[in-house]
């Protein structure tokens, strides 16, 4: 789909948001598996799940990174891939938390519960036929990140091509040694 689909009235409006409730943090493939969106069909779904599955990295990075291999389908992890999230969250696991609702640099980016995250699109999203780069917002941060993904035509499946989400954010309260 691309840009002038939405002229013709095609596709997801120009800029929309969509909330995406998880009714927890997966810890393993199985319960990645359980959470309402795991077949891949909706792509803010497969973002919101993204950020979810990142957020067990500093738990058990193994398991995390099978469940991203999940997400990302025919494309696995390279070791680069791996390296460079190891690197992005060493000591920052904060980072991920700070895209759920209720998370803000004074509460350490405590989400609030129900995990709830809000993924957005733009005029830009769906540049590409069978692309999108979706958009979330950071407590921390002042600009939106992205999420690159690809769908499978032949499955109907989105699966994540790039992790735009891990640059760095403020530091939390707890964690500032200027606050």
């Amino acid at each position: 789909m691309g840009i002038f689909d939405f002229l013709n009235g095609g596709g997801t409006p120009k800029n929309t948001t969509k909330t995406i409730t998880l009714p927890f943090l997966p810890k393993n493939i199985n319960e990645l598996l359980a959470i309402p969106g795991a077949n891949l069909q909706d792509e803010f779904s497969v973002a919101a799940l993204c950020v979810a599955v990142l957020c067990n990295w500093e738990r058990d990075p193994q398991s995390t990174i099978e469940m991203l291999n999940y997400l990302r389908g025919p494309q696995p992890m390279s070791v680069m891939d791996q390296q460079f999230i190891r690197d992005r969250l060493a000591s920052k696991q904060y980072k991920t938390f700070s895209f759920f609702r209720g998370a803000t640099v004074q509460n350490n980016y405590t989400p609030s519960m129900p995990l709830t995250i809000d993924v957005s699109t733009n005029p830009y999203t769906y540049q590409n036929e069978n692309r999108a780069t979706l958009h979330l917002r950071s407590a921390g941060a002042d600009s939106l990140r992205q999420i690159a993904l690809r769908k499978k035509p032949s499955t109907g499946q989105w699966f994540v091509t790039e992790i735009f989400l891990l640059s760095d954010i403020r530091t939390p309260a707890a964690q500032d040694p200027w606050a």
